[in-house]
């Protein structure tokens, strides 16, 4: 009988404290062995260690920031390392990274929202958006001569890649993180490893996807103008061991929510 599949879901939770009832539906609702969460607002003291802990994730993998950002990995299985890196000289809680029982290393990301206006002159957080993606991309560019790496990033990127990642390709051409020299960016770091993109595997390029939805909108559903800037990319050693994934889009509609829905994918990981 062939091993259960791992499943993995990334999810920009916007405040752990705040949504720890969430995390616990989505626990109930989807049974996942491993949990990446982005933009957890919190130092690694105040994790709610403990709940998560007893909800059967007591490995816990954190880079917590007081009031900002912040992204934690947490498993029912113990991570063989963990390790986190800062980008752009910044001590930001960006980046963590777990590795999984089999070697794998799980890199759970939240690449920088980039501000309002699409002018790196204007605008100091475009900037760094576009440094961050440039010094990610040199450092996957730099682990090339790692043949044979199994790897797996996910989280919120920020970057809604495709036209249909967007409800309207053209008037989102100018709106930050659909801009072409984002897109362009993401797709660098993209190219670096060859990353190979879990969810669209199984849900066609063709096919509108969002994993986010503003919180502006009262009735977001039947609006539906959202955006795909959660993502699980895997090297390609992995992209045979993918069986499926997807968007929990109901999440969206939960109890005082995130704005944006866990993506998950499931994988057979030797």
């Amino acid at each position: 009988m062939a091993a259960k599949p791992t499943r993995i879901v990334t999810w920009n939770i916007n405040s752990v404290r705040l949504r720890l009832p969430l995390v616990l539906q989505m626990i109930d609702a989807l049974q996942p062995d491993v949990i990446c969460l982005q933009e957890i607002k919190c130092l690694n003291e105040q994790f709610p260690a403990d709940a998560l802990a007893e909800a059967g994730f007591p490995h816990q993998a954190l880079n917590g920031i007081k009031g900002l950002h912040g992204v934690a990995t947490i498993a029912r299985q113990p991570f063989l390392a963990t390790d986190a890196r800062s980008f752009c000289g910044k001590e930001d809680g960006r980046h963590i990274m777990a590795q999984l029982a089999d070697g794998t290393e799980l890199h759970n990301f939240y690449i920088p929202a980039g501000g309002d206006i699409p002018d790196r002159e204007a605008n100091d957080k475009f900037g760094h958006k576009l440094d961050f993606l440039e010094e990610l991309t040199d450092w996957w560019t730099a682990r090339q001569a790692e043949p044979g790496l199994k790897a797996i990033k996910v989280g919120d990127l920020n970057i809604a890649p495709l036209e249909t990642d967007v409800w309207s390709h053209k008037q989102m051409l100018k709106v930050v993180s659909h801009t072409p020299i984002e897109v362009d960016g993401l797709n660098g770091t993209q190219a670096a490893l060859d990353w190979h993109d879990a969810v669209r595997h199984f849900i066609p390029p063709e096919q509108n996807l969002y994993t986010w939805w503003s919180y502006r909108a009262k009735d977001w559903s039947a609006a539906d103008k959202g955006r795909r800037l959660d993502h699980i990319w895997v090297t390609p050693p992995l992209k045979d061991a993918l069986v499926g994934a997807g968007v929990h889009r109901e999440a969206r509609g939960w109890d005082k929510p995130s704005d944006h829905a866990p993506v998950w994918a499931d994988m057979r990981l030797a």
